[in-house]
């Protein structure tokens, strides 16, 4: 069973997420939360695979708690809920750990999907839409971003910086392996690596890099 914890100050948002999620034969709903300061003891007591996360609450909102809940060992994986899908708080979210998002009106079949790809380690959404996500919102602080990503990548040997723009590039572990001649399990082998260098928790994470430093820029758009 895939045990999720729903927080989110609607009452009538959460029996509605409760209620759809919980006719699904593999996931189990083990608690509710109404406000981010709830949502460490509801782990601890829970013990939650997955974290359907509010973004707007009135006391700790859902990015401070995402960012409190996956410095974490062992943290569920987090699915932030928003109401606009070109939010600046969806992004901060993303960079702070959570491993994707779903619109409040997405279709209850499409939430359900998310949850079972996230509890096996998949991202619910594309590189493709992060991309687009963070080309629609506005970042005043690119520059020191990308000087700040070109750092941290230059801790990965050149194999894993091919993989890092592979994953960025929305590649599937089979895909890269193709494409830079591995086996499936060593470019796994790779990720993982790149994970623990660079003390991220995902996918989505290693994208984000990958795109704060200007790998996924054009080659005539790429400066030094």
């Amino acid at each position: 069973m895939i045990r999720v914890l729903i927080v989110d100050d609607d009452p009538l948002l959460r029996a509605g997420l409760a209620m759809m999620l919980g006719g699904a034969p593999d996931i189990q709903v083990v608690g509710e939360a109404a406000d981010g300061t709830q949502v460490a003891a509801m782990v601890a007591r829970h013990v939650p695979d997955v974290v359907l996360m509010d973004i707007r609450m009135p006391t700790m909102d859902g990015l401070t708690a995402t960012e409190v809940l996956r410095s974490r060992p062992d943290a569920p994986e987090v699915v932030v809920l928003t109401t606009f899908d070109a939010d600046a708080h969806v992004l901060r979210a993303l960079r702070v750990g959570a491993a994707g998002f779903v619109l409040k009106d997405t279709p209850p079949a499409e939430i359900v999907a998310a949850v079972r790809r996230v509890a096996s380690g998949e991202p619910v959404l594309s590189p493709t839409v992060t991309r687009r996500l963070m080309d629609r919102v506005a970042d005043s602080g690119a520059d020191l971003r990308r000087t700040g990503a070109r750092e941290r990548l230059a801790l990965l040997n050149e194999r894993e910086r091919q993989v890092a723009v592979a994953v960025g590039q929305g590649q599937s572990n089979a895909e890269i392996g193709a494409s830079l001649h591995l086996s499936v399990s060593t470019v796994k082998t790779h990720v993982s690596r790149i994970l623990t260098k660079l003390d991220l928790n995902n996918r989505v994470q290693i994208a984000l890099l990958a795109h704060d430093a200007g790998l996924l820029d054009p080659p005539e758009a790429r400066t030094s």
